[in-house]
């Protein structure tokens, strides 16, 4: 089971957009350096699938990109769901996945429209958004980085 690095995604602060990086290091007891939640939880990152972001625009008729999930890193190709207590790679870091995202009020709220209510949006991500996972090594990421199970 292998897939890729998509796309990385970091804010600087708390309630800024995210915006896409060319690359990024993840630093064990940190995460994601540069990220609103660098430092946070004893070093976690999220993942999503952009398969599920599709999925989620296919079912809601909605048009939101990867960034607007709140997600540092996209991945392609790779079931996210299945590396819940799991070690995974991101290129040569090691990871361990250790819950899923699911979805909540806030992302809701966030990608809400009229035609859209922010319970329907939650519905329509649900088990579907994403993984949380503990930076296990320190290196650099990159979009087409392989994503691969330890």
């Amino acid at each position: 089971m292998a897939g890729n690095i998509d796309g990385i995604y970091l804010a600087t602060s708390h309630g800024d957009p995210q915006r896409q990086v060319g690359a990024g290091k993840l630093t064990v007891g940190v995460g994601l350096e540069g990220d609103r939640y660098a430092n946070a939880d004893g070093g976690v990152v999220s993942l999503i699938e952009a398969e599920a972001v599709a999925a989620f625009n296919a079912q809601t008729g909605l048009s939101v990109a990867a960034a607007e999930t709140g997600r540092n890193i996209v991945t392609r190709g790779i079931r996210l769901n299945e590396l819940v207590g799991k070690q995974f790679r991101l290129g040569e870091v090691l990871l361990e996945g250790f819950e899923l995202c699911e979805p909540c009020a806030g992302l809701g709220k966030r990608l809400s429209t009229e035609a859209v209510d922010a319970s329907a949006v939650v519905a329509a991500f649900a088990h579907s958004a994403g993984l949380r996972a503990f930076v296990r090594g320190t290196g650099e990421i990159a979009p087409g980085s392989v994503v691969v199970e330890a």
